[in-house]
Formats: structure tokens, sequence, C-alpha cells
């Protein structure tokens, strides 16, 4: 039986996991990928997320890597920005 367990402590988690070939999520920060498409055609922050209908606050938050975005949200900016996904994603 495969199974995680998640131990909590206030400022610490511990994963402890049985399972034999544990792989780490990947994390993705789009923030550096996001800014200089923006930037190359001529958008500020609030103009972005009136197309992408994205909250300025999160675009602001995902231009500074301070939060992994949904892929959704990914999603949403490229189609607004007249991208494909994968361009934020730095591939």
């Amino acid at each position: 039986m495969d199974f995680v367990w998640i131990i909590w402590y206030p400022a610490l988690a511990i994963v402890i996991a049985t399972k034999e070939s544990t792989t780490m999520p990947t994390v993705v920060y789009i923030g550096e990928k996001l800014r200089e498409i923006r930037t190359r055609r001529l958008l500020t922050q609030i103009e972005l997320a009136e197309r992408s209908g994205v909250n300025p606050t999160t675009i602001v938050r995902v231009e500074r890597n301070q939060v992994e975005p949904h892929f959704r949200t990914i999603r949403k900016l490229a189609k607004a920005l007249d991208v494909v996904p994968t361009a934020l994603l730095g591939e």
C-alpha cells in the first residue's frame, strides 16, 4: 500500500513517503518571462489584467515570483499576450 504522511509543525512541514520512487513536484515560476513579453507588447500590468481577466494583484505577484500560477491563469495570460502557454514557461 502506497501512502504519504505529512507532519506539520508551526514553521516546518515534514513529508514521510513510503512510496519507492517519490518525485518532487515541479515549481513553475514565470515572472521574468511574463514581464519580458508584457513589456515587449507595451502593456502595463493593469492593461494585461483587463485583457486576461486576471486580477492585477495576481499579475504583480506572478511577475515577482511570489506565487506559482495555476495553469488556467497561465492560459489566460498567454491568450491575452497572443502567445502559446509554453512561451511563458521559457520553453
